[in-house]
């Protein structure tokens, strides 16, 4: 990296290179270690520095010691401008740019107080413009503090969600990058972590437990791998040189919601603790198929500890720690009232880390680490309460490896040289048995209706009863069909999923111009194997008199399939099971995917009053993957389609604070088009698309706009959010057929109508012949359904969220009381996330909701 550097103005200013006590940041965080003197050269003590950046809102401040020396420890990528105050010296103002983990030296020279004008960069919009080639968005915790709580236990979704551009939200915490379902990679302080983590599969590290992110949508640089359609940077919180500081917050609100958050962080110059313990309880711990919850309680607790060590001035050692557990009942609908299946999840995270300073330029990072999850999934005491199947499963994910890097920081270079090893292991036990005997109807009558018919279990004996066969009859399905005499389906493997690779990523600074040239080969050995050659490329180039960047990039990206349920996923197709009993299509276990994707966009200042960030993606992927999901519950299995296009736009404007005034807006038009045949899964007797089709992570338009107002600095605010979606694909009701076939519960979901009479749980239609339609759900005109140009959505939805708080409710020093209090979905709008979809199921959009908080800080 070069550093950025201003005319030498005698006796006044000099940034330079110098030997102190160096200390190291993780992951992307940077670090600055700067000393102030007099026009003599001697150190100026007791000197205020004040790092900001108006955008994120992020902002430290230090004070020089007796030496003159300061230092900020894990500063996020990015932009900022740095303030230097001392009485009897005239101010220092500079514009900094950090994006290495190598320490950035600086030496600030300061001039007498009225000797001559002092030398001012203001922060000019063209100042927090960050130069690099691919589209991102930087949060600090001043960022998601006001932003309200959409999902227990999903914090860091949340603040995803409704952060990034072209994020679409989903249930349960889940959300869509750029057209995938899932596709995340989340780096927390330099530890990979590409399976998922979402609260049905992990625990996520709490939110008040990371520091900052730079959540980054398309060019990913070679250190990235596995699933790059978002990755998601972390920062954690340290002690590490910070004096004694902490929280404790407790919270109640809707359906019985109990929160208790506690923090606490303390170090010195060699060492530091930071410790972050969370729990929740809650009446609607998920996303629920009918509007209001039924059997959905649920509770988790999450223990997060960072310790620091810097034993010397060239050697530091980090160890992050994070236990964590939930637990919930399955969310029931109206025709499952007897269901009582529940799930548990436990993890636990172990990441050592060491970090080596040579010189003044290079850095040597050595991160590892070991991640567990197990998953124990348990059906109701009698099987047959559960409707229409029930289901168990024990399943494990353990994941060890070690990264290491070099990364190297001179003149026009910022590079970095890198490797990663590790291992999965997989253990799986999943059991089922239907208990619906209409679930797999071997007969229908004479207008298609099912047949219950529990003795009959050979099509051959329709015709003799008056009847004739199913068409969607599964005969493999017959032997587990507890309602005909059979035993549940029993499945167990273990399998290890290992994986190597080098990287190679150089940012090179030619005045204006950003180049980034790397490459990445993967090799990957499980139950397939695969090698990825990734070449990428991106390139920036920054027009400071209109405040412009303007930016494209390519990377050629090797995606990993996902590991949970992997094993049972890859035998189930033709040839699979002996029997291709569920109905999958092929036969091969799950493979390596293959992307192109290339990205144009720009960064646009206007002035210091706001930023706009546009881009525009699309990609092109060879076995491109997403979930099946079993019926309503929260087991999935991984499956793979032969091929996706995926493109869109997206779009974010931030504004700096303007009369106490702050605001950003993020916009999202994705088009993804998916095509068959699929491969894995349990498909059971709803084949999927073999052909091409919009799948359920395509939407024309999502935005969200966070509006906070706080004045004085540190005075009350408030805060308010409206999000829009226009729906998500949800293709299981195509025309008027459908809608009449469905349940009298899942017509009174979807707001089904005929005329004036609306379908309810007492009352359904039965028939219809015009005048049609559902007020959640867009049905196609009788005759224009076409699963690629008109599938059936979601209906489009308006929420609104407000919040107000004060993090100083009595105006004291030092202990400070908190106070927030937020409503979610203020006019109380009954949406779907989506409906009977093979993908996710059928999930309400939260009603309305409270919640207060209140707490002390120090």
């Amino acid at each position: 990296m070069k550093e950025k550097r201003i005319p030498a103005f005698a006796g006044f200013l000099l940034l330079s290179c110098i030997s102190i006590a160096p200390a190291q940041s993780l992951g992307s965080a940077g670090t600055i270690n700067g000393v102030v003197n007099d026009p003599s050269g001697a150190a100026v003590p007791d000197a205020a520095i004040e790092l900001k950046n108006p955008i994120t809102g992020y902002t430290r401040t230090a004070t020089t010691g007796p030496t003159g020396t300061f230092q900020f420890l894990n500063v996020p990528f990015n932009q900022y401008h740095m303030s230097v105050t001392a009485a009897g010296f005239a101010a220092f103002d500079q514009d900094v740019t950090v994006h290495t983990a190598v320490p950035l030296p600086f030496t600030v020279q300061l001039s007498l107080s009225g000797q001559q004008a002092a030398i001012t960069v203001e922060a000019s919009g063209a100042g927090m413009l960050e130069n690099v080639p691919y589209a991102h968005t930087d949060l600090d915790q001043s960022s998601y503090a006001t932003m309200p709580a959409l999902s227990p236990a999903s914090g860091l979704s949340d603040a995803i969600t409704m952060s990034s551009p072209g994020v679409v939200a989903d249930s349960n915490g889940f959300f869509h990058p750029l057209g995938d379902h899932a596709q995340t990679t989340f780096s927390v302080d330099g530890q990979p972590i590409s399976d998922q983590q979402s609260k049905q599969f992990s625990t996520q590290i709490p939110l008040n437990a990371i520091q900052s992110m730079e959540l980054i949508t398309s060019s990913p640089s070679a250190e990235f791998g596995d699933k790059t359609s978002l990755v998601v940077s972390a920062t954690t919180r340290s002690g590490l040189g910070q004096k004694p500081f902490g929280s404790f917050q407790t919270g109640y609100g809707s359906f019985g919601s109990l929160s208790e958050d506690a923090t606490l962080g303390l170090g010195g110059n060699r060492w530091g603790n930071f410790i972050a313990a969370d729990s929740l309880r809650s009446g609607r711990f998920l996303d629920t198929p009918e509007f209001r919850p039924l059997h959905d309680i649920g509770n988790s607790g999450t223990i997060f500890d960072r310790f620091d060590w810097q034993p010397d001035n060239t050697n530091t050692f980090h160890l992050n720690i994070l236990a964590a557990r939930n637990w919930f009942q399955v969310p029931n609908t109206y025709d499952q009232l007897s269901q009582d299946q529940r799930q548990r999840v436990m993890t636990y995270n172990l990441a050592p880390s060491y970090q080596h300073t040579f010189g003044a330029g290079a850095l040597l990072s050595i991160n590892t680490f070991l991640r567990h999850d197990q998953v124990n999934y348990h059906p109701s005491r009698d099987p047959l309460d559960d409707s229409p199947v029930t289901a168990s499963q024990y399943r494990t994910l353990t994941n060890y490896g070690v990264r290491a890097d070099y990364a190297y920081a001179h003149h026009h270079h910022n590079l970095k040289i890198g490797t990663q090893v590790m291992q999965t292991r997989l253990d799986e036990r999943f059991a089922f048995g239907i208990t619906d005997p209409a679930f797999n109807a071997v007969c229908t009558d004479a207008a298609g209706a099912d047949q219950l018919l529990p003795g009959i279990t050979d099509p051959a004996q329709c015709d003799a009863l008056g009847y004739q066969p199913s068409p969607s009859f599964q005969p493999g399905l017959v032997a587990f069909d507890l309602t005909r005499g059979g035993s549940p389906f029993q499945f167990a493997d273990k399998a290890n999923i290992n994986q190597y690779a080098v990287y190679a990523q150089d940012s090179i600074t030619l005045g204006n111009l950003t180049l980034s040239p790397g490459l990445r080969l993967d090799r990957y050995k499980g139950l397939t194997q695969a090698t990825g050659v990734q070449p990428r490329f991106g390139a920036s180039y920054l027009l400071k008199t209109t405040g412009t960047v303007l930016r494209a990039g390519y990377a050629r990206t090797f995606e990993t399939p996902y590991n949970e349920n992997l094993i049972l996923s890859s035998a189930t197709g033709a040839g699979g099971l002996a029997t291709n009993i569920f109905g999958a299509y092929a036969s091969e276990p799950i493979e390596p995917g293959r992307r192109n994707s290339y990205n144009a966009g720009l960064e646009q200042s206007f002035g210091r009053l706001f930023q706009i960030d546009a881009d525009y993606f699309w990609k092109f992927t060879d076995n491109a993957f997403d979930f099946g999901t079993l019926l309503n519950t929260p087991i999935v299995f991984p499956i793979s389609w032969r091929e996706s296009k995926i493109d869109g736009v997206s779009l974010r404007l931030s504004t700096t604070n303007i009369h106490g005034f702050q605001a950003n807006t993020t916009m999202g038009h994705t088009r993804a088009r998916y095509y068959g045949p699929s491969n894995g899964g349990l498909v059971f007797n709803s084949p999927l698309d073999t052909g091409v089709f919009r799948i359920d992570h395509d939407e024309a338009l999502e935005q969200t706009t966070h509006v906070v107002y706080q004045r004085p600095k540190n005075g009350p605010w408030i805060a308010f959010t409206w999000r829009f979606d226009s729906g998500l694909v949800a293709g299981s009701v195509e025309d008027l057929d459908d809608a009449l076939a469905l349940t009298a519960d899942q017509q009174a979901a979807i707001g089904f109508y005929c005329g004036s009479q609306h379908a309810t749980l007492g009352n359904p239609i039965t028939s219809c012949s015009s005048n049609f339609g559902a007020t959640r759900l867009r049905i196609p005109a009788p005759g224009t359904a076409d699963d690629d140009h008109n599938p059936p959505r979601i209906a489009p939805r308006h929420l609104f969220d407000i919040s107000a708080g004060t993090n100083n409710l009595f105006h004291t020093e030092g202990v400070r009381t908190t106070l927030k209090f937020s409503v979610t979905n203020l006019t109380n709008v009954t949406a779907l996330y989506n409906f009977l979809s093979t993908f996710s199921g059928t999930h309400f959009v939260v009603p309305r909701s409270f919640e207060m908080q209140i707490g002390v800080a120090f």
